[in-house]
Order: structure tokens, then C-alpha cells, then sequence
């Protein structure tokens, strides 16, 4: 996974996976999914994340075994 934000265009972005992406569809204003050719995302868009979230330049990540 990769996580990237642009602050110049105000674009965040979580890439799940490097496989192609076939199609995007704009789920909700402001917000991109992005799908392979079988139909799984691997990919999210943010768009105006600075107006979305407190800070998009600071990520915080955690796994849990449970």
C-alpha cells in the first residue's frame, strides 16, 4: 500500500495495488475509486483532502493481529 498526497492539487491518494487501473468512478463528490479489469479496487482519490481531513500531510497507520 501506498500513500500519497499531493499538495498542490490537494490529492490524496491510497494505492492498494500497482496492477492497471481499467476504470474509476466518482463514488461520491470528490471521492475516486479506481478498479482493475475483474472489478477490485485498487485505489482511492481524495480530492480536496486539505477540506476533508485535518491534516492530509500526516498519516497514521496501524495492523492489528487480533
Amino acid at each position: 500500500m501506498k500513500i500519497t498526497y499531493d499538495a498542490e492539487v490537494d490529492v490524496l491518494r491510497i494505492i492498494f495495488s500497482n496492477v492497471p487501473i481499467e476504470e474509476s468512478d466518482e463514488e461520491k463528490p470528490g471521492i475516486i475509486l479506481d478498479y482493475d479489469d475483474a472489478g477490485n479496487i485498487v485505489g482511492i482519490e481524495i480530492i480536496e483532502a486539505s477540506k476533508r481531513m485535518d491534516n492530509p500531510c500526516s498519516v497514521e497507520y496501524s495492523v492489528s493481529n487480533s
